[in-house]
Parts: C-alpha cells; sequence; structure tokens
C-alpha cells in the first residue's frame, strides 16, 4: 500500500522448491485512487452458498477498515458476486447477502454508512469464462469500487 493509492490484494501458494533460502519476487501493481477504480478482495471467505464471513476474511477486511479510514473523503460500493451455478435468483440474493456481510462489518467498526452502499450482481459481471472451475471461482469475489471523492 501506498498513500494516494488502492491497496493490492492477492492470495497465492508458495510451493515446495528445492532452495528454500532464495528469496521469491512479485510485482505488485498499484492504481491511483480515483472515482470508477475497482479492488477485487482477494481473502474475503464464504462457505458454498453461505454468507457469512469466515475467520480468515479479518485480516483483508481490516486492511480495507485502514484504508477507509485513512481515506475519510472516499465513498464505495461493496460487490458481491457469484459463478452461473445454481438459480439467478439465489445467486442474487446470495451476491447481496455476501456484500451486506462485508457493509456490516465494516459500519460495526465505525465506518460511516453514508460512505458505503452495497450491491448484488450475481453472475451478471463475469471475469472469466463460467465454463472452467477456475474461471467460476474466479468469478466467485467480492470487490470495492470508489464510487466518490470528498475533499
Amino acid at each position: 500500500s501506498k498513500d494516494g493509492y488502492l491497496f493490492f490484494s492477492e492470495n497465492f501458494t508458495l510451493s515446495k522448491t528445492e532452495n528454500n533460502n532464495k528469496p521469491f519476487f512479485k510485482d505488485v501493481p498499484l492504481m491511483p485512487i480515483k472515482e470508477g477504480a475497482t479492488v477485487v478482495l482477494n481473502n474475503i471467505f464464504f462457505e458454498t452458498n453461505k454468507y457469512d464471513l469466515k475467520p480468515e476474511s479479518k485480516v483483508e477486511l481490516n486492511k480495507l477498515l485502514k484504508f477507509l479510514e485513512k481515506n475519510s473523503g472516499v465513498k464505495v460500493e461493496i460487490g458481491g458476486h457469484t459463478d452461473n451455478t445454481g438459480g439467478k435468483e439465489l445467486n442474487i440474493a446470495l451476491s447481496m447477502n455476501r456484500a451486506k456481510s462485508v457493509y456490516d462489518y465494516l459500519i460495526l467498526h465505525e465506518i460511516d454508512p453514508e460512505r458505503l452502499t452495497y450491491k448484488g450482481y450475481a453472475d451478471d459481471v463475469p471475469l472469466a469464462t463460467n465454463e472452467s472451475v477456475q474461471g467460476r471461482a474466479k468469478n466467485r469475489r467480492t470487490e470495492f469500487k470508489i464510487v466518490g471523492i470528498q475533499p
């Protein structure tokens, strides 16, 4: 993270290598804070067909909290997304409830509700094909979008 920029979210697995003494390098692209910018929260986790936040989501949620506290003029929309499995009505409700779970967490931790909205997109905005397991996994996500910036 860096002042004036969105934070970066990713999760990855380091597999065993023959030489564990060598460092791993990862390029981390940072995007400036601007209206319309979106960050996928890759470390927000839910059980299948549920919307209760799993405990391991708290690290990412706390990063989002710190970002919002530091950037008090930023307004965001929390977006919930699903893949295309299951019925449309179920996916609309699931995506909405997952976004609301993140919204509720932020409100509980004293982020002004006037700065937050949430929306469930179901499978309407895929990032990848729903024809593969990997694509469906990528489409099941929670993200935030900058919808306003006050000085």
